[in-house]
């Protein structure tokens, strides 16, 4: 799980019928069954969510905070942003952090928080303008995992952060696409800060998405209550079981929903999808990296790694990178 609320949306908020259908006719027609995470989360999946980030086994957030309430002054001290733009911005809580070292330091001018869900970002933007008072707030409604706009004009230089761990939810391709799309925007003097979760002993990745008290299952099986209420699906949710596996290859947490029996669920629009006991829905990917791994996302848009800050021990990472003129790729 990420934490940057890319797709989430408050529920009922700009829903497109057709393009859920054709998302999930398409995904349940796979050999290996998928449903896209963005399903996740209505009113009650972004409530389970925080109860996430809340338990003992998710150390992701923790950790993150951690680092930037350690890392944030002397961050901002060597960049010197004008601006952070926020990339899938959600509440921004940890936003908070680097904008107060940035008031403190007197280089703050604005910030622009990016998210999809324009009713949830205005009214957090809203709150941000009241808080600081000093910057200007430039709320942006787009999906970063599409080329956006900018607004235009913003003080330079700019620091963009994609918190969260988020870009672990992407697969090799769309990863390196929505970086592109970063760097599309960045000037010499910008600053590219990433959040990422770091490979570690598997029983603490595993127990981060099986958590004892069966939060991560509810967050998990909410997805087909999500398509069952939007579509009018009959999925049962009592007849699946969620599953956290850790992929070696793939250096990556899976997320399952297993059949527990043979049945068959009608989703109007979409038809009957039959499954077959013990057959599996793959809902979510959450990779994990290493130093090399970040330095080979970051390389082919032009990025070079400039800091890794990890805590002690080393649970999580902030990398920030930049591109100096001529080290666009073509």
């Amino acid at each position: 799980m990420g934490e940057a609320i890319l797709m989430q949306r408050p529920e009922g908020e700009g829903f497109d019928r057709a393009g859920t259908l054709e998302d999930v006719a398409h995904g349940l027609s796979q050999p290996q069954k998928t449903l896209s995470s963005k399903y996740f989360y209505d009113r009650r999946g972004s409530e389970l969510f925080e109860r996430i980030t809340e338990l003992d086994e998710y150390y992701l957030t923790r950790a993150e905070r951690a680092l930037l309430q350690a890392h944030a002054e002397p961050l901002v001290a060597a960049v010197g942003p004008a601006t952070l733009v926020d990339l899938g911005a959600g509440s921004a809580v940890k936003s908070r952090i680097i904008l107060d070292a940035m008031v403190a330091a007197g280089v703050g001018r604005c910030f622009v928080p990016v998210d999809v869900s324009a009713g949830f970002l205005h009214a957090v933007a809203a709150d941000l303008r009241e808080e600081y008072p000093s910057l200007a707030i430039r709320p942006e409604v787009a999906d970063i995992s599409r080329r956006f706009e900018l607004p235009e004009e913003i003080p330079r230089p700019a620091l963009f952060a994609f918190l969260g761990s988020t870009i672990g939810n992407f697969g090799p391709l769309a990863a390196r696409r929505l970086v592109r799309c970063v760097v599309d925007d960045m000037l010499p003097r910008d600053r590219f800060l990433l959040g990422v979760d770091l490979r570690k002993d598997i029983p603490t990745l595993l127990a981060a998405y099986n958590d004892s008290r069966g939060v991560t299952a509810a967050f998990n099986l909410n997805v087909l209550r999500v398509l069952n209420d939007r579509l009018g699906a009959d999925f049962d949710p009592g007849a699946f079981r969620h599953e956290a596996v850790w992929n070696e290859g793939e250096s990556r947490i899976e997320m399952h929903l297993v059949s527990e029996r043979d049945q068959t669920v009608r989703i109007p629009g979409v038809g009957s999808i039959v499954f077959s006991k013990g057959e599996s829905i793959h809902t979510e990917n959450s990779r994990k990296f290493e130093r090399p791994d970040v330095e080979a996302l970051l390389a082919p848009a032009g990025l070079t790694l400039r800091r890794w800050i990890t805590g002690d021990p080393a649970l999580f990472a902030l990398a920030v990178a930049g591109v100096e003129p001529g080290e666009r790729p073509g």
